[in-house]
């Protein structure tokens, strides 16, 4: 179990490295089609364009240069668009490891990712580039996938623990990716390439190295991966208590099993609610550092670098010794806590920036600490509560799995977990940039942490045993 966990968890390194790489660089490619394509003023991108303009019209109008912000905005509308996709998919892919296997269905999904990177590579047209984009979208399963994989091969008592090796993963390569990204896309494409007439995308090398990565990680996961669906690692811990010899009463199972689904929709919603503020934090922070310090890509890089690392450490030194003792519930409502008192902090920025510049960034590091508990806790785990509602139980005098409602499939229902979380990732952006535009940073980020306070004060009620039989 140790070695699939290993597995796990690089093959997460490799896939979130490949995933990170192209996050700095969705300005600079639109801006590069931009140039391209600027004689065509019924194409895609000029379409899209005038497009967002016209809804960032609605809201605010720059005083300096209008476009430099629609770039901005459609980099990361295209970054909703990405998570849109996968909510729509996320069930479908946990559905079909149910049926035919984590392993060949993670392995089906990184041909996908491969074809994305592919696509990217030679995409000279944003309409190929957002076909990139689209594949990529679609085929995206090995979070989930690594998820279900180590829900399958721990015990409930190991479960936060080995979840938490998820985040672990996203923050190393949220710290590293986007650096490595800006560096390789400094290196334009190969000159022979030209000579021979083979026109690439301006950022063909970051391709070429996440693609690269994609490969080394397929092979790897055909060579290293189990299979793991339906792996027992310990029975009695999944059992139903009975009194004596007896088998557990069909209708004891049943009251379990409708107890647990309401959980689970319990915990849906909170993650969709989490993320849609969480996300348009994340996506409006460079927008309050741009407004505020006119700081530079690199300055905003250290930034989101220094939450990545204090998240990562906070992950691996804390959560996962703390998380056993005291249960996911109640470290999910702490990180939702932090977030809030986190908000606060970037509430008052604006009202210190020109005055008291110091104190300002201050606040700034301040909320980022805040932001960096939140990122090392909530997510993992309420994802780990939710895994704990679909741990079958086993027949006591065959060891066989006992007949599960087909909702509490671990594939299908962490894959509607994940799709919640999606769907927030995708309207939160767009939620937190028209109520920064319209009503400004201050009062945008205090509503957000009073929605926090009302969230956190609703995760009191969580079982305190995630298991609820």
């Amino acid at each position: 179990m140790e070695r699939t966990e290993k597995v796990v968890f690089l093959s997460l390194l490799l896939d979130l490295f490949a995933f990170t790489i192209p996050l700095p660089l969705f300005p600079r490619i639109i801006e590069w089609y931009t140039v391209r394509e600027s004689s065509d003023p019924h194409g895609l991108l000029s379409r899209t364009l005038q497009f967002v303009s016209w809804v960032r019209g609605l809201f605010y109008q720059p005083a300096g240069n209008p476009q430099k912000w629609d770039v901005v905005l459609l980099g990361g509308l295209m970054g909703s668009a990405f998570s849109l996709l996968q909510f729509l998919v996320s069930p479908k892919i946990g559905t079909l490891s149910d049926k035919y296997g984590r392993r060949r269905v993670l392995l089906v999904s990184m041909l996908g990712n491969i074809l994305s990177a592919l696509v990217w590579i030679k995409s000279t047209t944003f309409a190929s580039y957002m076909l990139s984009r689209i594949i990529g979208g679609v085929s995206e399963g090995n979070v989930q996938l690594a998820t279900a994989i180590l829900s399958d091969i721990t015990t409930p008592t190991q479960r936060s623990k080995s979840l938490a090796q998820i985040g672990i993963a996203f923050a190393i390569c949220f710290c590293i990716g986007p650096p490595i990204g800006a560096y390789f896309a400094a290196q334009p494409p190969p000159a022979s390439l030209d000579a021979m007439g083979i026109e690439l995308n301006i950022y063909a090398v970051p391709a070429a190295i996440s693609l690269l990565l994609l490969i080394i990680e397929t092979v790897f996961l055909l060579v290293a991966l189990p299979e793991t669906l339906n792996l027992r690692p310990n029975y009695q811990a999944n059992r139903i208590p009975t009194k004596g010899n007896k088998r557990p009463a069909k209708d004891l199972r049943r009251t379990g099993q409708q107890r647990r689904l309401s959980l689970l929709n319990t915990l849906r919603r909170l993650h969709f609610l989490f993320l849609s503020v969480f996300s348009g934090i994340e996506f409006t922070l460079t927008f309050l550092t741009f407004d505020l310090f006119d700081w530079s890509n690199s300055q905003n890089g250290a930034l989101i670098g220094s939450i990545g690392v204090i998240s990562a450490l906070l992950q691996g030194g804390y959560v996962r010794r703390v998380t056993p003792k005291v249960g996911e519930g109640k470290i999910a409502r702490w990180g939702v806590s932090s977030c809030a008192i986190g908000l606060i902090f970037l509430s008052l920025v604006p009202l210190f920036a020109s005055t008291k510049p110091s104190t300002a960034i201050r606040l700034l590091q301040a909320a980022a600490v805040c932001f960096a508990f939140t990122s090392a806790t909530v997510v993992s785990s309420l994802t780990s509560y939710a895994s704990l509602q679909c741990d079958g139980d086993f027949d006591e005098d065959t060891g066989k799995p006992i007949q599960e409602h087909p909702q509490l499939a671990k594939g299908a229902a962490l894959g509607k977990f994940r799709s919640s979380g999606q769907l927030g990732r995708a309207l939160g952006p767009l939620l937190a940039c028209a109520s920064y535009w319209t009503y400004g940073p201050t009062i945008t980020y205090a509503i957000s942490a009073v929605a926090m306070v009302i969230l956190s004060s609703s995760m009191v009620s969580l079982p305190v045993n995630p298991r609820a039989q």
